[in-house]
């Protein structure tokens, strides 16, 4: 079974749509993949209905991914003050008890974050201690803004010294053939101040494409094989 958390440095970097590719990549590698949010802030009603924002641009990229998620808030409030407006307390065992049942049904499991990996998810607990508790990989998600690289140096040697497995960095966003040196430096400064790989530069996509443009975006941009530390078999076949 196969499972990674994805995060990223900040709002608006993409890290939904790298989970949404990852996830329909696999998926037409022939492995069974789901997306699960554990908490999900920001929800929005539709109908009377309150649904993840997140997870539901994933199946407008993709209907057959599978989504699932454990709590949902409407405030846009970090989880553990969005859970107290909505008088709701976010149980560590139930998400763990969750993660560990909807991750046995499928070969691959994509963990889309939410908010940043310092942020608290209880009195006692910050999404770094559930990743801990988890014990799975983080990938990183990191587009090219001001802060990008401040951003990723912190995340990533904080995850490090706190234990968790880094499996790498994706540079999302990239506007096409561009040479800006703003850009072409993340790779080279990540790896120098971190333990962290670069395993993937994906250039900016238009607002409308389908699954079949962001599958080619992914395996062309990414190295899928290192981001899921797996060999698989249809690459060799395919290259």
């Amino acid at each position: 079974m196969l499972s990674l958390y994805v995060a990223s440095t900040e709002l608006k970097a993409g890290k939904t749509f790298i989970s949404a590719g990852l996830a329909a990549t696999m998926q037409s590698l022939d492995y069974s993949t789901c997306v699960y949010k554990p908490v999900q802030t920001s929800g929005i009603e539709i109908n009377g209905f309150m649904q993840s924002p997140d997870l539901t641009y994933i199946k407008t990229i993709d209907p057959y991914i599978e989504t699932y998620f454990t709590y949902l808030f409407k405030s846009d409030c970090e989880p553990l003050i969005a859970a107290e407006k909505e008088h709701e307390y976010i149980d560590m065992d139930l998400i763990l008890h969750e993660y560990k049942s909807i991750t046995e049904k499928y070969d691959c499991s994509i963990l889309d974050g939410s908010n940043g990996i310092m942020s608290p998810l209880t009195q006692e607990y910050t999404t770094l201690d559930m990743l801990r508790l988890m014990h799975i990989p983080l990938l990183l998600v990191i587009t090219p803004s001001r802060e990008a690289v401040n951003n990723a140096l912190l995340i990533l040697n904080l995850a490090a010294e706190r234990g968790v497995n880094i499996r790498g960095a994706v540079i999302n966003n990239i506007p096409e053939f561009s040479e800006s040196a703003k850009i072409t430096s993340i790779p080279r400064i990540i790896e120098e101040y971190t333990n962290a790989k670069i395993l993937g530069l994906v250039n900016r996509l238009e607002d409308k494409f389908n699954p079949n443009d962001l599958i080619t975006s992914i395996l062309n941009g990414i190295d899928i094989e290192s981001v899921f530390d797996i060999k698989i078999a249809k690459l060799d076949l395919g290259s």
